[in-house]
C-alpha cells in the first residue's frame, strides 16, 4: 500500500512506506542485468572449447581477456556519465549496446547458418569467430560501462533523511546480484545440454546464450518503465578527470622545481598548492594511500576468476553433472555467518582483526583454494591417460595395452603404429592385420579411426573421411550417448550408438569381415574398454569452492568496506574504478603466467598461482603493517573554512615566482618589472578566486 505520495514536476517521485518506488525498477533491472551476465558466462569457455575447437589454453586466454575487459570499461562509463550524458541515458544507450552484444552471441553460435553439407559441423568457422568476438567486445563495453553508474544511480534515489533506507537498498541490490548469479548459473548449464538444430541436433549453445539475451531486454525494458519516477541528477563534472589533473599538475610542478634552491616539502602532491585547493590535494593524498594498498590486490583476482576457466575445464574431466552454483550459494550463506558469528566471535576474544588483516587472511584462503585444486588434479590426473598416434620413447602407456603395427603394400613397408587393442583379421594380402579403432577419453572424449578396409569410409561426427589403409587424425567425442554413421562410397551406412562415460576409452573395432549393407551391421562392431569411466565426481570440487567462497567473502566485501571508510566524501567513485581496475590486471595477469609459464601439467600451474598469491599475500601484509587509518571527514573539516584558502594559495605562488625569477638565467629586466609581474600574477589568482 503506499504510504507517501508526493507528486513533483516533471518527476513523479513516490515512496512505498519510505522507499521510493523507482528502486524496484532499478533492482529488478540489476537482477535480469546479472542473470545475463553470469548465465553467459557461465557456459562461455565451453563454447571457446567445445564449438570453435579451441584448446584449453586458448580458451582459457580469450575467457580472461573479455573478463578484464569489463573491468577496463567501467572507467570510460564513469567518464560519460560523470561528464557528459548523467547515469540515466548511459545506462540506457550501454544497456542497448549490451542486449546487442547478446543477441550477436546467441546468433554466433548457431551452427546451421554454416553447416551446408548439413554434417553437424560448421562448415565456416571464421564466421562463428568474428561474431562471437564482436559480441563480446559490445557485451563488455555494456556491462562494464553501466557497472559504476547503476548502484550510484540507485542511492541518487533517496532524500537525506532516507540514510536507513539507502543502506538496506544496497543489501538488496547486493542480494539481487547474487541471486542472478545464481539462478543463471543454474539454469543456462542445463539449457546448453539441451540438443538443438535444423539439420543436426547439437548441444544447444543458441538456446544458453539466447536466454540471457532476453533477459537483457527485460532489464532494458523494465529500467526504462521507471523513468518517470527516478530522480536524475545532471552531470557535474568528472572529479576522476579532476584528480587526474591535479596528480599531472604535481608532478610537472616537482619535476620543473628539481633544483636544490627549492625545498622539499612534507608529500610530493604538496607540489599542486599553487594551483588546486589544500582541501582537493589532500583529498587526493588520501586516495593515493589507499590505491597504493591496492597495488598486491590484482592477484587474488587472478586466481578467483579461474573459477570460470580453469576449474571448468577441471570439472569436464570428472564424473558428475556438478555445475558452478556452489559460489553464489555460498556468498548468501557465508556473508551472514561472518558478520553475525565469526567477526564477534573474533571480537570477543579481543583481536584486533582490522580490515586488512581480514583480506590478508582473504588472501591466504585463496590459494590454500588452489593447493586444494591442484591436489584433486592430481587424482584426476592418475585416472586419465594420454592417447598416442604412436608411442614415444620414454613414454608409459595405460596398463593392458600394446602398441602393434599395421603393415601395408601401399606404399611398400609402410606400418601405421596403433596403440592399445591388437584384433585379428584375415583379408587380402594375407598376414595383413587390420584395424578400425575409436577411441574416447575424457568428458569429452577423444576418438580415432584406422581404415583398414580397401575401399574409402565417411564417419560422421567430425572424423570426415578416411582413405582406404590410412588412420584418421584424433578428435573429440561428447560424453554421453554417440552415434556415428560409417558410410562407403556407394552410399550404404551403418549406425552405431554408444553411451560414454566420464572418461572412458573405448576401441570400437570393425573387422573385414564387416557387411555395412545388412541391417543389423553394428553387432558385428567389436568394443574393447581400455579405460574406466572416470569415478572421480565433481563434487570433490566442493572444498576448493568454499575456500574461495570464503576467501572472497572475507577479502572483497572487507575491501569494499574499506575502501569506502577511508576514501573522501566526493571521491567514492574514484576508488571504486580503482577496485574494479585491478580484478581487470588480475585477469591479465592469468593471460602473463599462463602463456610465460608453459607448465606440462595443469596442477603445477595451480601451485604457481598459490605460491604467487603467499608471496604476494606477504607483501601485502608489510604494507597494511604500516598503513595508518584515517578519517576523512575530520581531514576535510580541517579544510572547511575555504576563506583562508585564497591568501595561503598567493603566498605560495608569490614564492615560487620569487624563486623562478631568482633561477632564471635569461631575466634582463628591473627590479620593477619582476615586482610587476608579481603583482599582476597576484590580480589574477584573486579574479579566479571570486569567480
Amino acid at each position: 500500500f503506499y504510504c507517501v505520495l508526493v507528486n513533483a514536476t516533471p518527476t513523479l517521485l513516490v515512496d512505498v512506506c519510505g522507499y521510493p518506488l523507482s528502486i524496484f525498477f532499478i533492482v529488478v533491472n540489476e537482477f535480469c542485468e546479472r542473470f545475463s551476465y553470469y548465465g553467459m558466462r557461465a557456459v562461455l569457455v565451453l563454447y571457446f572449447r567445445y564449438f570453435l575447437k579451441w584448446d584449453d589454453d586458448l580458451a582459457t586466454s580469450i575467457y580472461h581477456t573479455f573478463i578484464a575487459l569489463c573491468y577496463l570499461t567501467p572507467i570510460l562509463g564513469a567518464i560519460v556519465a560523470d561528464s557528459w550524458l548523467g547515469k540515466f541515458k548511459t545506462i540506457v544507450y550501454l544497456s542497448i549496446v549490451y542486449t546487442v552484444g547478446q543477441v550477436v552471441m546467441a546468433v554466433s553460435a548457431i551452427h546451421d547458418i554454416t553447416d551446408t553439407d548439413r554434417d553437424g559441423t560448421p562448415d565456416n568457422m571464421t564466421f562463428h569467430v568474428a561474431m562471437s568476438m564482436v559480441g563480446l567486445f559490445l557485451i563488455a563495453l555494456g556491462t562494464g560501462g553501466i557497472k559504476p553508474c547503476v548502484a550510484a544511480f540507485g542511492g541518487d534515489q533517496f532524500e537525506d533523511h532516507q540514510e536507513k533506507q539507502r543502506s538496506t537498498f544496497f543489501s538488496i541490490f547486493y542480494l539481487s546480484i547474487n541471486a542472478g548469479s545464481l539462478l543463471s548459473t543454474v539454469i543456462t548449464p542445463i539449457l546448453r545440454g539441451q540438443e538443438c538444430g535444423i539439420h543436426s541436433q547439437q548441444k544447444c549453445y543458441p538456446l544458453a546464450f539466447g536466454v540471457p539475451a532476453a533477459l537483457m531486454v527485460v532489464a532494458l525494458i523494465v529500467f526504462i518503465m521507471g523513468s518517470g519516477m527516478y530522480n536524475k541528477t545532471a552531470p557535474k563534472g568528472n572529479i576522476m578527470l579532476e584528480v587526474c589533473k591535479c596528480i599531472g599538475f604535481a608532478i610537472k610542478n616537482r619535476f620543473r622545481h628539481r633544483s636544490k634552491t627549492f625545498p622539499k616539502r612534507e608529500h610530493w602532491m604538496d607540489w599542486a598548492h599553487e594551483k588546486y585547493d589544500k582541501l582537493l590535494v589532500a583529498q587526493v593524498k588520501m586516495v593515493l594511500k589507499v590505491l597504493f594498498l591496492y597495488i598486491p590486490l590484482p592477484m587474488f583476482w587472478t586466481l578467483f576468476d579461474q573459477q570460470g576457466s580453469r576449474w571448468t575445464l577441471q570439472a569436464t574431466t570428472m564424473d558428475g553433472n556438478f555445475v558452478r552454483t556452489v559460489n553464489p550459494i555460498l556468498i548468501l550463506a557465508l556473508v551472514p555467518i561472518m558478520d553475525s558469528l565469526v567477526y564477534p566471535l573474533i571480537k570477543k576474544c579481543h583481536l584486533n582483526f582490522t580490515p586488512l588483516k581480514r583480506m590478508t587472511v582473504g588472501m591466504l584462503i585463496a590459494a590454500l583454494a588452489f593447493v586444494a585444486a591442484a591436489l584433486l588434479q592430481l587424482q584426476i590426473d592418475v585416472s586419465i591417460y594420454s592417447i598416442y598416434t604412436h608411442t614415444p620413447p620414454h613414454t608409459h602407456t595405460p596398463p593392458h595395452t600394446h602398441t602393434y603395427s599395421i603393415y601395408t603394400h601401399t606404399p611398400p613397408h609402410t606400418h601405421i603404429h596403433i596403440v592399445y587393442i591388437h584384433i585379428h583379421t584375415h583379408i587380402h594380402p594375407p598376414h595383413t592385420h587390420t584395424y578400425m579403432l575409436l577411441t574416447c577419453c575424457f568428458a569429452l572424449s577423444y576418438r580415432r579411426f584406422v581404415n583398414g578396409l580397401g575401399s574409402p569410409l565417411n564417419v560422421t561426427l567430425g572424423v570426415g573421411d578416411i582413405a582406404p589403409l590410412s588412420v584418421s587424425n584424433y578428435s573429440l567425442v561428447p560424453q554421453g550417448k554417440a552415434e556415428f554413421t560409417i558410410m562407403n562410397s556407394g552410399g550404404a551406412s551403418c549406425l552405431y550408438s554408444k553411451e560414454l562415460g566420464f572418461g572412458s576409452a573405448f576401441t570400437l573395432v570393425i573387422p573385414s569381415t564387416f557387411n555395412i549393407g545388412i541391417p543389423d551391421c553394428w553387432q558385428a562392431i567389436q568394443v574393447v574398454e581400455d579405460i574406466k569411466p572416470n569415478t572421480i565426481h565433481m563434487g570433490w570440487q566442493i572444498p576448493q569452492y568454499f575456500l574461495m567462497t570464503a576467501g572472497e567473502v572475507v577479502f572483497s566485501v572487507t575491501g569494499l568496506e574499506f575502501s569506502y571508510s577511508q576514501a573522501p566524501s566526493n571521491m567514492k567513485s574514484v576508488l571504486q574504478a580503482g577496485w574494479l581496475f585491478t580484478v581487470a590486471v588480475g585477469n591479465i595477469i592469468v593471460l602473463i603466467v599462463a602463456e610465460a609459464a608453459q607448465l606440462p601439467d595443469q596442477w603445477a600451474e595451480y601451485i604457481l598461482f598459490a605460491s604467487l598469491l603467499a608471496v604476494v599475500c606477504i607483501v601485502f601484509a608489510v604494507m597494511s603493517y604500516f598503513y595508518t587509518y584515517t578519517d576523512p571527514a575530520e581531514i576535510e573539516a580541517q579544510f572547511s573554512q575555504p576563506e583562508h584558502e585564497p591568501e595561503e594559495k598567493k603566498r605560495d605562488r608569490v614564492e615560487m615566482e620569487r624563486k623562478d625569477s631568482d633561477c632564471s638565467k635569461s631575466s634582463k629586466g628591473s627590479d620593477k618589472k619582476k615586482r610587476d609581474s608579481v603583482v599582476e600574477q597576484h590580480n589574477q589568482d584573486v579574479k579566479q578566486s571570486k569567480m
